[in-house]
Parts: structure tokens; C-alpha cells; sequence
């Protein structure tokens, strides 16, 4: 930030303003600064940022720059602030003058935001004209990203074209001592968009205040809704009405996996959850993400709505509607992506057919979406907020690179997917697409990715991908032009959490995962790394074991334990895993060959897994219904609660050096023991207090037998991988490497999980891109 001059303050001064300053209300709150301060001069809009030139009396010149300093508007996020003197022009009043489209500055979209207290309390007002009015919004709040269609952000290129301004409309829009002045969506009941209520037959029934009404009514009788929101169509219905949540869950064919739930208030949250500060102030945030909390004991919303799990999924109202649609007897509602299992959420008016499939009614209006976008989902972990999901809200702001990572495109992996493409200095992660793993994803993926290079008007020079050659991912980027840069999985988990927290020296890593593609064509995911982003090393990991079936064992986690069992102990393990799953008997048989004679069981050493197989043990999860559930349920057990120090004592495991494989864990005297405790009939919370505890001291005590052999690596860590979204895990690994003087950092803005692994790799592919150009320019040396 350059303060030149401001001590010694001028006539008049030159501010420009990057970062996300557009469509937040920045120009109306300078010009309020201005008359606030007596002084003259102009405010505009361009591609590089908000531009003022502003004159006048000197103190009151700093007076102004010191408040755009440290007091912007509720939806500005300052990248850069720079003050320089300039030539008094003589203006006789302050003005905003028009946008233009030109500039040389990285732009920023605005992300959408949550009506706020202003305008709710208006629509809430009988006296008000925009009473009961579903589309409310100012330049504090209201629809951005996702109502988009270009740059400048002006009326005539959003979703907002087809709906002319009613005349009190303009005249709130061109005043710019309004709250609403260039409020790009700014509408009223007499011009703005209209709500319309269908039955499944595509039958219209009610339209606006009557089809909310309406709507209320159909839920509260059990029927399922989809409602149309701001980054697509959600479904909705009773959470107190089990038969209709089962019913979605049928019809959305998601059995298990967590629906959210969406409540009126923080105080009816306090209802079901409980609630710390931090999570009271994540909830009521602008980017009103999907906060996960703890139930109460008590709670009275059924179990269905979280089999298995003691936490709870909750959001506040972020739309006008949603506070329409909750101001009634319904203190909340089901609020879940209208899409089945695997498919983008569906956001165009031309899905209605398919809608017609998952619901009994369709609220629905005329204002298209421009972008889909999903909720974003996080959690506070009692230290810091963990990104669970990267969406509405948070995207499309980008995040700082030391490095120039100009025209640079990193496709993510085919999990949880995200890309990324720099510009300049900055890096833009796409919002969450999801599991990119059918045709339906894959064009998913390729429309964002048309809309983001459009907007940031570059085609890539350089494609960085993933290692695995059999995601689809891989193959897009075979596709496309460009230099290709395949990264190997862990390595990019590894760069993502340090270029995360802004580190370029080598380090030390720990990356806790499901799958990666290995250097060895065998499966990675329990690593320990040494390196940057130029190169990487591996010290240690998990030893391998056969995962029978393939992605059929990561489906089904008792084939990976059974896998374990006939791996560690041939005959033995037969009769164990006998023992543990007698259902399966046959195909024990079948396994118990496949394993012998390497069919169709390829090896791995993964953290992922080693939770799917405890968890089968444990007759917690031997059938997964989503991605991650045997994980997420044993760590649900050990979340929030303080462990005993029987619960602390970890199982017994090795660390082997070895000559060519770098230091390998072992966990099969852990196994044994968690099997037959669970024979004995320990309860099943301590063995997995002590599994917990087992992994925690199985990678201290690894990294220290590392840097025992190499003291002179630097001693500082990153964690990174899906499997330390488990806070135990993390905070625990965190907590005892830093006793033992080592610096740890995990992720700060973006997931720990996949959805981070595109920073990662467009990180790699900068360095990859500045050797290139290094040894061109030698060689011409040389030459």
C-alpha cells in the first residue's frame, strides 16, 4: 500500500482502488465521503479498480483517504490502496461519473451476498413499498457473481437487463446519497422479477405473495419443493417430518450423507445446535455459508437428517425469499442441492422436467442465473474456520502469489474438484464442481472453465493436471493447448498448503489422504514429503496392502479391511475376517484368491483407507454410502469431547528404516489389537480414542525419526490431505510437533482437502514454467 504523500498532504490526490471494489457500493459510500469532507473531484469505475480524484482542503484529503483505508464498505475487500499527489483540476462539485470498459488490472467479479439488516427490515415494513418483496436487495447485499454476464459491472451485463427500471427505481438508482445507487439488481414488485409456484406437471398454481403462501402451506402437509435460489434450485421440505425427508433422500438417492438444514435465526439455531461466538458470527457472515455445528443432546429435528452423526449442517436465510419463506410456523427448512447423487445442481429454467422428477412443487421465477454455484460449507475447529466447500460467497475472490502465474491452468483432480487459473499475481480457484466422474460433470467443469477464461480474458499457455492417467481431468487436459504439467497428487496437496500460507522454502510435509496416483503406479495417501514446489521427496509411508476390487473396496470398506487381514496374516486372517463379516462368506472366498494371486487388488497405503478398515471392523461403516462416510463417522465420535488417558494411549505400531523406501509404517500390530479388543467387547469410543491417538503418534514419531537421520532439513511442517479435515488429527499432529519445536502451518483459505489440490498444482507449474524460461535464455547465451 502506497501512503506517499499523505504526511505531508497535497491539494488534491490520486486513489486507486483494486480488489473486489466493484458492485459493493464503493462509489456512492466515496461520494458520501466527499460531501462528508467538503471536497471536490470525481469517482469512476474501469477494469483497474475504482479511481478518485479528489481536492481539496488537506486534512480533510487525509481525513478521506484514511477512512477508504481502514473503513470500506461491508462487501469491499481491499487487494491495494495507492495514494499519489496530483494537480488540483478545478472541480466545482464531487461526481460519479460512468464506468468504462478498459484498464489494465486484474478484474475482480463480486460474490453474491446475504440481504442484509437494512433491506430485510424494509421488506418486513407494511409501509414500505417493497414490502413482502422477494428480490429485495441494495448495494450491501443481493446477487453478483451469479448474476454476471460481463465486464464492467453495469446493469446492461447481468441477469438484470430484461427488467427496465420503474421510475422510483432510477431515481434510487442515480442518487448517489442512496443506499441503492447502482445497485445493479435494484427492482420493486412493479418491475422487478416475479415468483411463480408450479405443481409437478408444470401446472401453474399461484404467483408471488399467494405462491409463497401457498408453497408454506405444501410443506407444512409433508409435500417437497424446489426453490429457486440464488446459484440454482434447491429442494426443500419439513426436517420434523421424517417420512418427507426420507422420501427426498429417496428420490435424491442419498441414503446416508448429511442434509443441511436452513433456520430462521441464530436463536433458532441456539434451539438444536450448540453454539459458540465463532460460530454464531460464521452464520451471520454475508457469505451465510453452511456452518457445521453440534446437535444438542435433546435436539428435536430427527436423526435421518444426519444418520449417525452428532453434528448438524445449518445456514441462515441469505434471500429475501428465504426469509419469506421461513417467516411462518416453519422455524426451518431441509435445504439440500436440487440434483441426484453425482450430477451438477440444477439452475436453468429448461431443467423443469427434471425438477418435476425429484419434487411435488416448483417455486420458481423469472430472473435467470448466470453462474451456478453451490452453498459453501465450513466449520470452526475452536482455532480457526476449515473450508469443507468453496463456494457461494467466497468465489470468485482470488488469492495472492509471489510468483507470476500469468495464463497459467491447473484442472484439480476428479474429486471435489476445483481449477485454477492465474492471472498475473493472483490466482482464481473456480467454486466447488464436485465429483467430475460422468459426462454431465465433465461439461460442468468445461462451462466454468469457458466462463472463467472469458472473463479473465486469456487463453492458458500452460495446463497442469494430475498424475493418475485415468482421471478424466487428465484427459480434458490432453485436450487442450498449451506446455502439459502432470503433478503427482501429494506433491501438489504438499505446495497447496504452503503456497496457502505464503512459503517458498523447502519443508517438511504430511499429507493424509484417500488416493493419489503414486510414482510406483501403486495408491499413495498416508505420505511424509521433504521439498517446494520444485521438487519433492519421499522419506516415508504407509506400507501397502491389497485393496480387492479395487474402487469397489473404497465403496465397500470391509473388503479393505478383509484385504488387511489376508495380507497381514494369510491363514489367520481368513478365520478373522470370518469371524468379523459372516454375511460375507462367499466372497470371502473369492477375495481370499483375488488377494493371493494379485487379481484385480491393487496395493495401497493410504489414510483414507486405514480409517474404511477400522470402521468395517468396528461394524461402524461396512458399506459406504457416500464419499468419506467410515472416516467421518469415527471422527464423529471423538469430536468435541475430552479423551481419558487410558483413551490417549496409542496401539502399538513400527517405523521402519529402510535402505530404499525411506522409513515405513507399519499398523498390523494395531489391527491385531483393535480386533481383539473388539472381540473382548471394549467399548467401541476407546478403541477409536486410541486409533486416533495411534496415527498422531505414528507421524511425530515419524518426522522425528527423519530429521534424526537428516537434521539438517528445515523443521517446518505442512499438513495437508482430505483426511486431516479430521480435527482431532489435525489440531493433535499440530499441537505435538509444535512441542517438539518444529513450525506447522495448515490451510488458511481454501480446502485441506482435493478442492485445494489445483493451487498446488498451478504453483508447481509456475516454477515449472520459470526453469523453462531459464534454460531458453541460456541457451541463447551459449549460442
Amino acid at each position: 500500500m502506497d501512503q506517499r504523500g499523505i504526511s505531508h498532504m497535497p491539494c488534491a490526490l490520486k486513489i486507486t482502488v483494486t480488489g473486489r471494489v466493484q458492485g459493493v457500493g464503493f462509489r456512492p459510500f466515496i461520494y458520501s465521503l466527499a460531501h462528508k469532507y467538503n471536497l471536490k473531484g470525481t469517482v469512476q469505475n474501469n477494469l483497474d479498480g475504482l479511481l478518485i480524484h479528489v481536492e481539496g482542503d488537506k486534512n480533510s484529503l487525509k481525513d478521506l483517504a484514511d477512512e477508504v483505508r481502514h473503513s470500506p464498505p461491508r462487501l469491499a475487500k481491499v487487494d491495494n490502496i495507492t495514494i499519489q499527489e496530483a494537480a488540483p483540476s478545478g472541480h466545482d462539485e464531487f461526481m460519479i461519473v460512468p464506468s468504462e470498459n478498459k484498464g489494465e488490472a486484474v478484474p475482480w467479479l463480486p460474490a453474491d451476498a446475504a440481504v442484509c439488516d437494512l433491506c430485510t427490515a424494509e421488506m418486513n415494513d407494511p409501509a414500505d413499498r417493497r414490502y413482502n418483496f422477494p428480490f429485495i436487495n441494495c448495494t450491501q447485499c443481493g446477487p453478483r457473481y451469479t448474476i454476471i454476464q460481463g465486464l464492467p459491472y453495469d446493469r446492461p451485463l447481468t441477469a438484470m437487463k430484461g427488467f427496465p427500471m420503474c421510475l422510483s427505481c432510477k431515481e434510487e438508482y442515480e442518487d448517489p446519497g442512496n443506499r441503492r445507487h447502482h445497485a445493479q439488481p435494484v427492482c420493486c414488485p412493479a418491475c422487478g422479477p416475479k415468483l411463480t409456484l408450479l405443481n409437478y406437471t408444470g401446472h401453474r398454481l399461484s404467483e408471488n405473495s399467494n405462491a409463497i403462501r401457498q408453497t408454506i402451506d405444501f410443506l407444512k402437509k409433508g409435500k417437497i419443493a424446489a426453490i429457486k435460489g440464488v446459484g440454482g434450485y434447491h429442494l426443500a421440505c419439513d426436517p420434523f417430518q421424517a417420512s418427507a425427508v426420507d422420501r427426498l433422500r429417496q428420490l435424491k438417492r442419498r441414503p446416508q450423507r448429511p442434509l443441511a438444514v436452513m433456520v430462521k435465526s441464530v436463536d433458532a439455531a441456539r434451539e438444536f445446535c450448540s453454539l459458540t461466538k465463532n460460530e454464531e458470527q460464521l452464520l451471520s457472515r454475508p457469505e451465510t455459508p453452511i456452518v457445521i455445528l453440534r446437535r444438542k443432546e435433546g435436539c428435536s429435528l430427527p436423526d435421518i437428517l444426519s444418520p449417525g452423526l452428532s453434528t448438524l449442517g445449518v445456514m441462515l436465510p441469505y434471500t429475501p425469499l428465504h426469509h419469506l419463506l421461513l417467516s411462518g410456523e416453519l422455524p426451518c427448512l431441509v435445504m439440500t442441492s436440487a440434483n441426484t447423487s453425482g450430477l451438477p445442481i440444477f439452475y436453468r429454467d429448461d431443467c423443469q422436467s427434471d425438477l418435476n422428477n425429484l419434487c411435488d412443487y416448483l417455486l420458481t421465477h423469472n430472473r435467470p442465473i448466470e453462474r451456478p454455484v453451490d452453498d459453501s460449507v465450513v466449520q470452526w475447529d475452536g482455532e480457526e474456520i476449515i473450508y469443507l466447500r468453496r463456494a457461494r460467497g467466497y468465489v470468485p475472490d482470488p488469492l495472492t502469489s509471489k510468483l507470476n502465474v500469468n495464463n497459467i491452468l491447473a484442472l484439480g483432480g476428479d474429486q471435489k474438484n476445483t481449477f485454477a487459473i492465474g492471472k498475473e499475481h493472483y490466482i482464481f480457484l473456480s467454486p466447488h464442481i464436485g465429483e467430475v466422474e460422468n459426462e454431465e460433470m465433465i461439461h460442468s467443469l468445461e462451462d466454468t472453465l469457458c466462463h472463467y477464461k472469458n472473463w479473465l480474458k486469456g487463453e492458458p499457455e500452460c495446463i497442469a493436471f494430475d498424475k493418475h492417467p485415468l482421471y478424466e481431468t487428465s484427459a480434458l487436459a490432453k485436450k487442450l493447448p498449451g506446455i502439459k504439467v502432470p503433478v503427482q497428487h501429494h506433491h501438489a496437496h504438499h505446495v497447496s498448503c504452503m503456497e496457502d500460507n505464503s512459503l517458498m522454502e523447502p519443508c517438511l510435509g504430511i499429507i493424509l489422504d484417500g488416493t493419489g496416483y503414486g510414482e510406483d503406479g501403486h495408491i499413495w495417501g498416508f505420505e511424509f514429503l521433504y521439498g517446494n514446489a520444485e521438487s519433492v521427496e519421499r522419506l516415508g509411508h504407509l506400507s501397502y496392502t491389497p485393496l480387492p476390487g479395487g474402487d469397489k473396496a473404497v465403496r465397500e470398506p470391509w473388503r479393505t479391511a478383509a484385504g488387511m487381514l489376508l495380507h497381514y496374516w494369510p491363514e489367520e486372517g481368513r478365520k478373522l475376517a470370518a469371524d468379523l463379516f459372516p454375511e460375507e462368506t462367499v466372497n470371502l472366498d473369492v477375495i481370499s484368491r483375488m488377494v493371493t494371486n494379485g487379481i484385480n487388488s491393487p496395493f495401497a497405503g493410504t489414510c483414507g483407507r486405514l480409517f474404511d478398515a477400522v470402521s468395517a471392523i468396528l461394524g461402524i461403516c461396512t458399506i459406504a454410502t457416500y464419499e468419506g462416510e467410515a472416516a467421518i463417522k469415527l471422527a464423529d465420535v471423538i469430536e468435541g469431547t475430552a479423551l481419558t488417558a487410558h483413551e490417549k494411549e496409542p496401539y502399538p505400531f513400527r517405523v521402519i528404516a529402510t535402505q530404499d523406501h525411506g522409513h515405513l509404517l507399519d499398523f498390523s500390530p494395531m489391527i491385531y489389537e483393535i480386533i481383539q479388543e473388539k472381540r473382548q467387547g471394549v467399548a467401541a469410543r476407546k478403541i477409536i480414542c486410541r486409533f486416533h491417538e495411534t496415527i498422531v503418534s505414528s507421524c511425530v514419531q515419524t518426522i522425528l525419526s527423519v530429521m534424526a537421520e537428516r537434521p539438517e532439513l528445515n523443521r517446518t511442517v505442512v499438513l495437508s490431505g482430505g483426511s486431516f479435515q479430521n480435527n482431532y488429527l489435525r489440531k493433535e499432529v499440530k499441537r505435538q510437533l509444535r512441542k517438539k519445536g518444529f513450525t506447522v502451518y495448515t490451510h488458511q483459505q481454501i480446502p485441506i482437502h482435493d478442492g485445494g489440490l489445483s493451487l498446488g498444482q498451478l504453483t508447481i507449474a509456475a516454477h515449472v514454467l520459470k526453469s523453462l524460461s531459464h534454460r531458453k535464455r541460456g541457451e541463447k547465451r551459449c549460442v
